[in-house]
């Protein structure tokens, strides 16, 4: 698993160079090594141990990652600083996230209150899971999102709150993680534009109308 940790990196970034330098230099996978070792500490129930080694991870590397969370195999974490990871989430395999995410909680009762975030999944910058959700396999959420409803596998959610799109057909999605944050669509401006294309057909429909009522009136004045 440790290996597999270092090869995600190797995959996923493009400015590792070496398996040393990944060791050495990257905050997201010490991170994720520390959560490993404290969440086999959390459930053989030596608790205290294993949120000394979560608070002095967070300490160390500026992400917070509860030692209850379940992580899946190959999470990759860029970055990392002031990436907040709760209590009852759950991470599947082959998952990224950008600095500044955060998977939290909006309820103050116990059990499931965090996210659920389905394999391959990729989270842009800054953007906050919130609530018990599923986030569906293949999903990209656009940097600064607030999702805090369940999306559908294969589709983007941008804006705030997160509106879901579905891109494609999930028999067609292609293995290799996508990672084109700049190639997202903007559905606020979509949504405008349909508003004001629908306005204009109105405006246009109102003034043939308008157009044929004078006429009309006109044909009955000479009548």
């Amino acid at each position: 698993m440790f290996r597999d940790d270092i090869h995600s990196v190797l995959e996923r970034d493009p400015a590792a160079r070496h398996w040393i330098q990944i060791m050495l230099f990257y905050p997201g996978v010490h991170a994720i090594w520390a959560h490993r070792v404290a969440h086999w500490l959390w459930i053989h129930h030596r608790r205290f141990l294993a949120e000394t080694i979560a608070a002095t991870s967070r300490f160390l590397t500026g992400i917070e990652i509860h030692p209850a969370a379940k992580i899946g195999p190959r999470l990759f974490i860029d970055h990392g600083m002031g990436i907040v990871i709760g209590e009852t989430a759950e991470i599947g395999a082959d998952v990224t996230l950008y600095h500044g995410v955060t998977l939290g909680g909006v309820s103050l009762t116990h059990g499931k209150r965090h996210p659920t975030l389905e394999s391959r999944v990729v989270v842009g910058a800054g953007a906050k899971i919130l609530g018990a959700i599923t986030i569906g396999e293949g999903t990209r959420v656009g940097a600064n999102s607030v999702v805090i409803k369940d999306t559908p596998p294969h589709s983007v959610v941008v804006g705030i709150p997160g509106k879901p799109i579905v891109r494609v057909e999930p028999t067609l999605v292609p293995e290799p993680l996508d990672f084109q944050h700049g190639n997202l669509p903007d559905v606020i401006s979509e949504r405008i534009d349909l508003i004001f294309t629908r306005l204009e057909r109105l405006e246009s429909q109102a003034s043939l109308d308008m157009l044929l009522t004078q006429e009309m009136a006109v044909m009955d004045y000479h009548i």
